[in-house]
């Protein structure tokens, strides 16, 4: 099926969409200078704040935890990073507006530019673990011009779990041949080819910092490969 026959295209938002990195690490310094808090390593906060992520996910996806919004899971491991840092003086209220930073992640410099051009010429939407109220906050606050939201509580399920990735196709006209999904990960663009989808895929070569050293390049042949999201909106005539 080509590329000109989609029925909407649905965005990775962490990484992909959104500095998630940059936005948290300038949100904890913020936190700081608000509270006189010193000595704090925000870059390796951040990171050990992210690196729960994956575990505390596959622990719901295992059965290991009942069902529980990523904003939720994010909250719980904010007390005990808090802890490993031997940050004193938080209260419940700081912690609670500093977990809030997720819903407030800054869009990468090309995002929204190229999400209101491939807008113009098909409908688009986050495909993210995030849930619900966490992306329609950061849509208005980072001017994200989404047509609607796919999220991991509207299934209760997170990626790579199939239902997620059926679910998204169920609600976007049931033909997956004619959904595209933008990612940074390839792990993201590998399950979505395994049910049919198409497949678009964005370099982000910082998005875990200056020194990362994974998701460098893409490593299939995706429909799509491009720098930026500019770039897909070009590869599809936006």
């Amino acid at each position: 099926m080509p590329l000109t026959d989609l029925a909407a295209v649905i965005f990775d938002t962490y990484g992909t969409v959104v500095d998630w990195r940059g936005s948290v690490i300038a949100e904890g310094q913020a936190l700081a200078r608000k509270n006189n808090i010193e000595g704090v390593d925000w870059a390796a906060f951040t990171d050990a704040w992210q690196a729960s992520y994956r575990p505390y996910i596959n622990e719901v996806i295992g059965g290991k935890r009942p069902w529980t919004t990523n904003d939720a899971l994010q909250r719980a491991r904010l007390d005990e990073i808090v802890a490993e840092f031997q940050i004193k003086g938080l209260s419940k209220a700081n912690k609670d507006e500093f977990n809030r930073a997720w819903h407030r992640l800054r869009p990468w410099p090309d995002s929204v530019s190229g999400l209101k051009r491939i807008k113009a010429k098909y409908p688009i939407g986050p495909f993210s673990n995030g849930n619900f109220q966490l992306l329609v906050d950061m849509a208005r606050h980072s001017g994200l011009p989404w047509d609607f939201i796919v999220s991991s509580d509207m299934f209760r399920r997170y990626k790579p779990e199939p239902e997620f990735y059926l679910g998204a196709v169920g609600l976007l006209g049931g033909e997956p041949g004619r959904v595209m999904l933008v990612a940074a990960h390839n792990y993201d663009l590998a399950n979505a080819r395994k049910h049919g989808m198409k497949t678009a895929y964005v370099r982000r070569a910082t998005m875990f910092g200056p020194n990362q050293d994974r998701e460098l390049k893409a490593e299939a042949d995706w429909d799509i490969i491009a720098d930026n999201i500019e770039g897909v909106a070009d590869a599809l005539g936006a």
